[in-house]
């Protein structure tokens, strides 16, 4: 890809997520994502059909960034990488509700579903029989990690108050991979 398309894409996806720290996804326009990204709104459409399609790249992005760094053996204790993502959605919670609740963008939804599909995919290659889902077709494997870890999101994400990064973490790790053993002390 041409850097000066991945910098005004990089560019356009930071000012959206800086946006929605500031104001409801919905109250966000164009124009203020072009403004906070210094281009113009033609310099978003060449780029993007709206701003739906910018939030699934921006989150695809950071789905990306942290997925590819999963340890390949599973632990008992979540890795880093999921801590530093749940991090990422509680700094940006409400727009993260917004992506993953009931009234959210089917179309940012299922980009999010894909990606993390995708990875799994990956990984339960990549570990090959050494994965308590050994003789589970790999696309089952995807589908139910990719929806659990979705639905364990949201409905973190929809506690009053919303627990701490790290109980959040742990209870969605364990979650993901209650096939393993517990750890013993």
């Amino acid at each position: 890809m041409d850097p000066r398309i991945a910098r005004t894409q990089a560019s356009l996806q930071q000012a959206l997520l800086e946006l929605a720290q500031e104001r409801p996804f919905a109250e966000i326009t164009v124009g203020d994502i072009a403004e906070r990204a210094g281009v113009n709104r033609s310099s978003f459409y060449q780029h993007y059909a709206d701003k739906e399609t910018l939030l699934a790249d921006a989150l695809d992005a950071i789905v990306e960034e942290v997925g590819l760094s999963v340890p390949p053996q599973l632990e008992a204790h979540p890795p880093a990488v999921l801590v530093g993502f749940l991090q990422h959605v509680a700094e940006h919670a409400e727009l993260y509700r917004w992506a993953v609740g009931g009234h959210g963008s089917a179309v940012v939804l299922d980009r999010l579903r894909v990606r993390i599909e995708d990875l799994v995919r990956h990984h339960v290659d990549a570990a090959g029989k050494s994965t308590p889902f050994d003789g589970i077709p790999v696309d089952l494997v995807a589908a139910g990690i990719a929806g659990s870890g979705l639905g364990a999101i949201r409905a973190w994400l929809e506690r009053d108050p919303m627990d701490p990064v790290d109980v959040a973490s742990e209870w969605i790790w364990r979650l993901l991979i209650a096939p393993l053993p517990k750890e013993e002390g």
